[in-house]
């Protein structure tokens, strides 16, 4: 397929600038895939949708404090510098901007909250193909201990506002109630919407809730720049999957209760996993429930039409990007095992833009049962 068979035209003013003043007062679309019916709701109306044998899967990575600001150590240049992945400790790579101006050697002062220089440097060691470049810092034991204190909450480019990052309703709202282990460099969206008083809710239907970990990185937000899905790469992401959500997995898919994942990356992680447990040869429509063991590992699982899915019956996400990732993998999950799935999501698209729904991380949700 190609990647401009996933774009669409989306007005700017429907991108959410802001969160909603309250997480579950965002709106929720309603996909089901079988009819093809639209339906139209509040996120506070997420348990009407949950039945007491299914099992909600929520992906509990946090954001961390991963935009920083600096100036060339000789020139005073300012740059704009997004954590991207740790080597070892004081050893990242990163995007800067602008780029052209750090060249291997290139000495950056990192910037205090008040634009002025600190004690902590970098160094530029290498670039990649891609253009990022690789940090040596010094000045601290740790650049990770400083990032609450130096670092801004990594909102997307998209988000304009003059304070975007800055604020702390952002440093609260770009995280979910439940986020424990530290790692990821955007959010995992689709979990922004819940609340504890609404898992309370789900929770006292029966419905079990579990975690898992994936440290969102470029895997998930790159986009995708080659003109055909077959020659886009993924890059890898970190994931845990614990034992007690392997089992209750696993057990649900053998009483034949529904799995819901929370996000794309949650997901993705699902399926990664039973990728690896599954031999080619057993992926079969009359085949026994897929299972999933415990572990963790890095996943590039690129998940686009048509594409069978072993773990995930349903899914809550938000909208996405046009020609990303995300929105080729929702158009997979609207129709598994055919391609069909791009013309349902388009058009459920389509018509939450008549809605005048809220797009992307900060926007309004969407569950596809």
């Amino acid at each position: 397929m190609r990647t401009a068979d996933f774009d669409y035209e989306l007005p700017s003013g429907l991108i959410a600038q802001v969160p909603a003043p309250q997480r579950d007062q965002s709106r929720l679309l309603v996909l089901h895939r079988r009819s093809g019916q639209v339906g139209h709701g509040r996120f506070h109306d997420l348990p009407d949708y949950l039945h007491s044998d299914d099992l909600l899967v929520l992906n509990d990575s946090r954001v961390i404090p991963a935009r920083l600001r600096g100036m060339n150590a000789h020139t005073n240049g300012k740059f704009e510098l997004l954590l991207l992945a740790e080597i070892a400790t004081n050893d990242w790579w990163v995007m800067l901007r602008p780029g052209k101006r750090a060249r291997v050697g290139t000495q950056i002062a990192l910037l205090d909250p008040q634009g002025r220089p600190c004690a902590v440097r970098a160094t530029v060691l290498e670039m990649n193909a891609e253009g990022h470049r690789r940090l040596r810092f010094g000045g601290t034991s740790n650049i990770s201990d400083l990032l609450d204190e130096l670092g801004e909450v990594p909102l997307p480019p998209y988000i304009t506002r003059p304070d975007a990052g800055r604020t702390e309703q952002d440093r609260q709202r770009y995280q979910t109630v439940f986020a424990r282990h530290a790692g990821s460099i955007a959010a995992p969206t689709a979990g922004l919407h819940f609340t504890g008083s609404l898992l309370s809710r789900i929770t006292a239907r029966g419905v079990k809730v579990c975690s898992l970990t994936l440290h969102v990185g470029l895997g998930t937000f790159a986009p995708v720049k080659a003109e055909t899905l077959a020659a886009h790469t993924m890059h890898e992401e970190r994931y845990e999957l614990g034992e007690q959500t392997a089992q209750a997995v696993n057990e649900v898919k053998q009483a034949g209760g529904r799995v819901i994942a929370v996000g794309t990356t949650t997901l993705r992680v699902l399926e990664s996993v039973a990728r690896q447990a599954t031999s080619p040869l057993s992926v079969q429509r009359d085949r026994p429930p897929a299972q999933v063991v415990p572990g963790a590992g890095r996943t590039r699982l690129f998940i686009h039409p048509p594409y069978d899915f072993q773990i995930v019956d349903a899914l809550l996400t938000n909208f996405h990007l046009p020609r990303s990732t995300l929105l080729m993998l929702v158009s997979a999950f609207a129709a598994p095992g055919d391609t069909r799935g791009r013309e349902m999501i388009l058009a459920a698209y389509a018509e939450a833009i008549r809605e005048r729904y809220r797009f992307f991380s900060y926007g309004d949700a969407m569950l596809i049962l």
